[in-house]
């Protein structure tokens, strides 16, 4: 029997499985080169990928969120079950947000993707390779970093949980529920309205980049990520300070709405705008007292004192599908 060329990582319990991982049982049972290995907890990702590292696979493909992958990458990351060369890593388009999925140019039916993986490792990959910068979290110096691509804080993270909490549980589709938390947000900025069906004001937040200067103050939204692309960007891209980008909006319509104008013109992170702030760096420390980070989909709160701090971790090669 020949050896699996794919390994596939599944996550029953991610919100886009509870419909597709039938299809994708199905899909594996009739290609037997593909091993498929379920978790439903993060802490089995680690047996999982121990297992996985047994059959050598020519490509390592992720079926769930964006929190599973970020599970995934901390674990290569940390665990050193390849080696120094672990497989590249393919993410199916599932979940609830994908952002990374959306990075790497998958979108549309997960069916669809892995065929498309099936017939790509059936040849030279290396077309398809690309190499994306990781980001490595640490709540102290000593601890093991957490590792991703896109982090959330300040409104931006008081908005996901908003949504995640509030409006998902109404069965609408994504699409609709996105629409609804972004109205729900432009009321509470602009009318200045407080209350327990819109989205909280942000808390305040210091945020250090090496080299610069803090940032202080209350943020509609705070990224942090090593992805090309971001929510208000088709790409975001500077002057090459270093592998993390940071965005931090001010909490006025009026930086919002600058932002919004200089992403729709293709300028937003190229040229200076008043309450918007961009930089690029390779260290960047974020505190305050109880704001919410989250780092595809694992939450972390600030403390004042107890700076989280962000760092590059070791490049990790991925499979892009889009051209």
């Amino acid at each position: 029997m020949s050896r699996p060329r794919i390994a596939l990582l599944s996550n029953p319990k991610s919100t886009g499985n509870i419909a597709q991982l039938s299809r994708i049982r199905d899909y594996c049972a009739d290609h037997p080169d593909i091993f498929h290995y379920e978790v439903e907890r993060a802490e089995q990702i680690g047996d999982a990928l121990r297992t996985i590292a047994r059959v050598r696979p020519k490509i390592l493909i992720i079926n769930g969120g964006d929190g599973t992958v970020q599970a995934a990458l901390t674990e290569i990351h940390n665990g050193g079950h390849f080696g120094t060369q672990p497989p590249p890593v393919a993410v199916l388009p599932n979940g609830k947000t994908n952002l990374i999925a959306l990075d790497l140019g998958a979108q549309g039916d997960p069916i669809v993707a892995l065929e498309r993986l099936v017939l790509l490792a059936q040849s030279d990959l290396s077309p398809h390779i690309v190499a994306r910068e990781l980001i490595a979290l640490r709540c102290d110096p000593l601890s093991r970093p957490v590792i991703g691509m896109f982090l959330g804080g300040a409104g931006l993270a008081d908005t996901m949980l908003y949504c995640r909490d509030k409006i998902y549980p109404l069965g609408l589709p994504n699409g609709v529920s996105h629409v609804l938390t972004a109205l729900a947000l432009v009321v509470r900025m602009v009318l200045g309205l407080q209350n327990r069906f819109l989205p909280p004001t942000p808390s305040p937040l210091q945020v250090s980049v090496r080299r610069e200067g803090p940032i202080t103050g209350r943020f509609a939204l705070l990224a942090v990520t090593t992805l090309e692309k971001m929510l208000l960007s088709s790409e975001l891209r500077g002057t090459g300070g270093g592998p993390l980008k940071l965005l931090a909006i001010e909490e006025r319509p009026a930086s919002l709405f600058r932002a919004i104008l200089a992403s729709i013109a293709g300028k937003l992170g190229r040229s200076r705008l008043r309450g918007v702030h961009f930089e690029e760096a390779d260290e960047i420390s974020i505190e305050g007292e109880g704001s919410s980070l989250i780092l595809d989909g694992e939450m972390f709160h600030t403390r004042i004192g107890q700076p989280i701090v962000l760092k590059p971790a070791q490049p990790l090669s991925f499979v892009r599908l889009a051209a």
